[in-house]
């Protein structure tokens, strides 16, 4: 069975505040590692009132610290808003930190609106070619220094660092074939070029001195519980979100309502049901036929899985019995051979 990791965008729920989203990603961060994830990945936000994980590489050194296997990193960093330099300065800190267990992902989106991507970045003055020149700016920072070196990343030079394109169309999946670097794409919300990207990162891979065959690997929304019926019901909160993020009212995360007219279904139209079209939502029975069909459809070296779900011990849950169904997933295959 494919490899299962976990997306946390340490989320701010209505009536928490980003102190408590923080003690909850610790948490979630802990149960991950024992129940057999490989990587806990947070993401750079912006301007969001739901998402507390803005400030990323201290995030995950709050995660790393509380953490002894797990790998821990980036999904991802917003490259155009920061130079280069800081962040290498940044990761070379963790990598120091937390040797060998550092991730890093890059994306090239903003994270936020653009008046906040102005904030950050004082202009968007920039062109197409800008991230690729950051992107390998930012890798040769780790490579070893040579004499005469004018700039150096201290700490950064010489350290082990896993390097990660993202991407939610084909532009990441052509730079992270042509750079010989594994690819991950947020089919967890942004679904719609999928297949192409993912076949056209395959055909065009490069190997490089980081990776000597293509490396897939796929963001999967995922809330699971007890009953089919208890998941759709606590998989309204991801609902509403996405529908006020539409209609341009983000928010903290709500707690979930009972929908089983599929109310909100109609409300959040064609963009919902696009946004969450890969999303596996049920019981364990549910999930694992969910993500067979996923990984059979993508063909993913590892799944991303995110779980916005209100409350934390739902939350919890939802993870334990993701890993569960990865567990039956595997018996089943070894049954078969």
């Amino acid at each position: 069975m494919t490899t299962l990791s976990v997306l946390d965008l340490s989320p701010i729920v209505e009536g928490g505040d980003a102190a408590q989203s923080f003690r909850n990603t610790r948490d979630l961060a802990q149960h991950a590692e024992r129940w057999g994830y490989k990587r806990y990945w947070l993401a750079e936000h912006h301007n969001m009132t739901g998402v507390a994980s803005a400030a990323t590489a201290v995030i995950i050194g709050h995660v790393a610290e509380a953490t002894t296997t797990i790998r821990v990193g980036a999904g991802g960093v917003m490259l155009p808003n920061h130079a280069p330099l800081v962040i290498a300065e940044q990761f070379g800190t963790l990598a120091s930190l937390y040797p060998h267990r550092i991730d890093l992902g890059l994306g090239r989106a903003p994270g936020s609106d653009q008046a906040t991507a102005r904030a950050l970045r004082r202009n968007l003055a920039t062109d197409v070619d800008q991230f690729p020149r950051d992107v390998i700016e930012l890798m040769d920072y780790f490579r070893p220094a040579q004499p005469g070196q004018l700039i150096r990343a201290v700490p950064g030079a010489g350290l082990d660092m896993a390097f990660w394109i993202l991407g939610s169309s084909t532009y990441g999946a052509q730079l992270a074939a042509a750079l010989g670097l594994p690819f991950a794409f947020a089919s967890h919300f942004a679904p719609a070029y999928l297949d192409q990207a993912l076949a056209l990162y395959r055909s065009q891979f490069r190997p490089s001195e980081h990776l000597d065959r293509p490396y897939v690997m796929a963001g999967v929304g995922l809330v699971a519980a007890e009953t089919d019926a208890e998941a759709q019901r606590l998989f309204t909160s991801v609902k509403q979100a996405f529908i006020n993020l539409g209609q341009g009212r983000p928010g903290p995360l709500p707690p979930p309502v009972d929908d089983p007219e599929g109310r909100l279904d109609e409300l959040g139209g064609p963009m919902l049901r696009q946004a969450l079209s890969c999303a596996v939502v049920g019981s364990r029975e549910t999930v694992a036929r969910g993500l067979a069909a996923f990984v059979e459809r993508t063909g993913a070296d590892e799944l991303m899985v995110t779980a916005q779900v209100f409350d934390h011990a739902a939350r919890l849950a939802s993870f334990e019995i993701a890993a569960q169904a990865r567990d039956d997933l595997a018996r089943l295959e070894t049954a078969k051979a």
